[in-house]
């Protein structure tokens, strides 16, 4: 199947959406090839389009640090998909993107109170080797500012910067003599607030006159705030469907997609709500990872009970190894609340508390995936099942597809594309 670009894919939706057709797209994080492939056999299966949203942290180029999934590059991870794809015999459209360029978007860069310029000009060679790797989204994020913590970064230096990586990107795309790329803004970060419709159409305005003035594509989607706000495991935020339909109506007026961050763990009844509002996309991905670890958890029981049966000898440690790993990479802190996330490692290993170390391995088995010791006991603990005819591989992924089949059902988004493609024409 031919690809349409990713900007003609929201022109579509935004068509359908005056006949009722219209769906809303998934931006999934790609946790893991194994989330790759959950992502993309669904997407075959039903008839839709996917987007894989990477942030700086997930995949990133080798001299920037590189990414935490299977450390990753641009190159290795459009590899690494396209590899899964051929081998499913892939037939739909899927869109590479980044979620969260730009300066100060890794979290070492932030912590260190990185200069702008130099922030800014690590944020260029990353999204310079993005375009070079065939992305075909570019998220334009400079509202992470060390030096503005707790406050709301001025509407203009958001725009100033935005147009100054817009132009970049454009001027790299063109001397290299590539396609066309789509281009995602914001006027701030996702916190669980609501974006008033005020800031969001004067955003759009003076970005609108600003990227006209020098001949600058207008963004694909812009981001809004509709209440959603993930924490640990949870959606602790409010959807509020006002919001989100007025912020989609006037995205609409320009012919761009509202996008909405934070889509985690979302109930049938909000996620129904998405298609009357008229969100053309929503980004989920640590719920993913989640997930996956819970799969492995579930496997790793599995091959308990197969030692008790006297079945197995020499069983992984595939639960224990997670939970310390987990615990050592410390990057639970972003999604804990109050004092907990100012606990040391240490702390935490002696404190022996069942309950917290199983929250912190909920949210952060994820991120040791790609550590030797870990993908080391996984592989044991899948040879110890098959040998009693489980394929543990196919049971993670079987169990990642089951939370994007929920969105993709209530997102009305089976037979999509088709749909998109009869719309465009």
């Amino acid at each position: 199947m031919e690809k349409l670009p990713i900007k003609t894919v929201v022109e579509g939706l935004l068509t359908l959406q005056q006949t009722g057709e219209s769906a809303t797209l998934l931006g999934i994080g790609p946790m893991s090839r194994n989330c790759v492939q959950a992502t993309l056999e669904l997407s075959m299966e039903d008839n839709y389009p996917v987007m894989f949203i990477a942030s700086r942290n997930q995949v990133d180029a080798d001299e920037l640090g590189g990414g935490y999934v299977n450390g990753w590059n641009q190159f290795t991870f459009s590899q690494a998909v396209k590899e899964v794809a051929e081998e499913i015999g892939y037939d739909n459209m899927y869109y590479l993107c980044r979620d969260h360029g730009g300066p100060w978007q890794r979290d070492k860069e932030r912590n260190d109170h990185l200069p702008t310029e130099e922030a800014m000009e690590l944020g260029k060679k990353s999204y310079v080797a993005d375009i070079e790797a065939g992305f075909d989204l570019l998220m334009i994020d400079p509202t992470k500012d060390p030096f503005e913590v707790g406050k709301v970064i001025p509407l203009e230096t958001v725009l100033e910067r935005t147009v100054e990586l817009i132009e970049f990107c454009e001027t790299e795309r063109k001397a290299r003599q590539l396609p066309e790329i789509g281009y995602e803004v914001g006027t701030e970060e996702t916190n669980g607030g609501l974006t008033s419709t005020e800031t969001y159409e004067t955003f759009i305005v003076r970005l609108k006159e600003e990227l006209e003035k020098r001949d600058l594509p207008l963004p694909t989607f812009i981001v809004g705030q509709t209440g959603t706000l993930t924490r640990k495991t949870e959606q602790v935020g409010t959807f509020n469907f006002k919001n989100a339909s007025d912020l989609a109506e006037m995205a609409k007026k320009y012919g761009v997609g509202l996008k909405e961050h934070n889509g985690d763990y979302l109930d049938d009844v909000t996620l129904l709500e998405h298609i009357p509002s008229q969100i053309t996309a929503t980004n989920v991905a640590p719920q993913y990872g989640t997930e996956e670890t819970r799969a492995y958890l579930k496997l790793a029981t599995v091959e308990q009970k197969l030692k008790s049966y006297g079945l197995i000898d020499n069983i992984s440690k595939t639960r224990e190894t997670l939970l310390i790993h987990a615990i050592k990479s410390e990057r639970w802190r972003k999604w804990m609340v109050g004092e907990q996330k100012d606990l040391t490692v240490d702390q935490i290993l002696d404190m022996q508390d069942d309950k917290l170390q199983a929250e912190i391995l909920d949210i952060a088995g994820h991120y040791t995936f790609n550590d030797a010791e870990v993908k080391e006991e996984i592989e044991k603990m899948y040879a110890n099942l098959k040998a009693h005819n489980i394929d543990g591989q196919r049971y993670v992924v079987d169990h990642i597809k089951r939370p994007i089949r929920e969105y993709s059902e209530c997102y009305n988004l089976k037979g999509v594309t088709s749909r998109i493609i009869k719309a465009v024409k």
